[in-house]
């Protein structure tokens, strides 16, 4: 017997087909899960872009032999220098135009803020050229391989969305006061709340794809493992954030509410599970915890298959987190659910 004829399923069948064909007819939520990623995808891969020999801008300081100094920086690939007042370089280091200000003289002074990945990288190739352009000789030749590999941001649209997706649905079918009409009917609530999840993933499969391919035609973001491996990780990750969209759209009345509730979510998790940069440059104590982030687990495994080509199974303790993620904020809601 079909899963729309039995009894027991149809219910969340015919709840499924009702979530979907309201989607359909919503141009706005349309927008958010197939377009939005699309421009959000463009943007990143604009900023993240790979891009060629990166050039280091330095200043050196207006004064006696600041002209010789910017000739022998500029002869370095890497730098490009250029003379400044000592006012306006110190401007231009104080906001960050600059990472490093040279000072000419005997020695050469070198002004820079410590904290900062650039200045350091500054430091050391300022000072690495100024010992050349002196005589000093390289002890043993050493042979470059310059690698360049275009990331993925695949991770962040699934949250973004399963949460968008998901939870504003819920939430405005409450302002409306639809759902107290749902509770007057044989529904379970189990059912309701799986069906959004369900609706969320016969749509996951085209927006998936959509920006799998834009990120290989426009920026060559590769794809070196198994397209099953990504099918599974892509599922489940959606399964969990469908699970944190219902989760917060559980008890919330207004849009306004679980906008918050959606926020105090995904920040942190912007900011932590390596969406913009890598999350190891955190202190080693809390590593062991962000590594327990439902998004963490989600981007590891994608870039693990999508980037490293690794097997599915290697994967296995992100799959793991973002299952026990995905089980408890499906429980947790079934018990704190209000239909009003």
């Amino acid at each position: 017997m079909t899963s729309r004829g039995s009894p027991v399923l149809r219910p969340l069948y015919e709840l499924t087909l009702w979530r979907v064909r309201e989607f359909l007819r919503e141009p706005e939520a349309i927008f958010w899960v197939f377009a939005f990623p699309i421009l959000l995808a463009l943007a990143l891969g604009i900023a993240f872009q790979t891009r060629g020999s990166r050039t280091v801008r330095i200043a050196v300081e207006e004064g006696q032999g600041a002209v010789e100094l910017v000739r022998v920086l500029d002869a370095d690939e890497v730098l490009e220098a250029r003379v400044l007042p000592a006012e306006e370089a110190q401007n231009a280091l104080r906001t960050g135009r600059v990472p490093l200000v040279v000072v000419p003289g005997e020695p050469v002074a070198f002004r820079y803020d410590s904290t900062r990945d650039e200045s350091l990288l500054a430091r050391l190739v300022t000072a690495e050229a100024l010992q050349r352009a002196s005589g000093r000789k390289d002890v043993r030749e050493i042979r470059e391989v310059r690698v360049t590999e275009p990331g993925a941001r695949i991770g962040m649209n699934i949250m973004g969305t399963g949460l968008w997706g998901v939870g504003f649905a819920i939430v405005r079918t409450r302002s409306r006061k639809l759902l107290k009409r749902f509770l007057a009917s044989p529904m379970r609530r189990s059912h309701f709340l799986l069906a959004h999840m369900f609706a969320r993933l016969v749509f996951l499969v085209f927006e998936v794809t959509t920006v799998l391919l834009f990120g290989y035609f426009m920026f060559g973001v590769p794809m070196r493992g198994s397209l099953f491996a990504v099918t599974v990780i892509v599922l489940l990750g959606a399964m969990t954030f469908s699970g944190f969209g219902i989760l917060v759209a559980s008890r919330p009345q207004t849009i306004e509410g679980v906008s918050g509730l959606m926020n105090l979510v995904m920040i942190p998790m912007w900011i932590l599970s390596g969406v913009f940069f890598s999350w190891s440059h955190f202190p080693e104590v809390v590593q062991p915890l962000i590594r327990l982030l439902p998004l963490t687990a989600l981007n590891d495994a994608l870039r693990a298959v999508i980037l490293d080509g690794a097997p599915l199974m290697a994967t296995a303790s992100m799959l793991l987190v973002m299952s026990v993620w995905a089980v408890g904020c499906y429980g947790v809601s079934l018990k704190i659910f209000r239909w009003s």
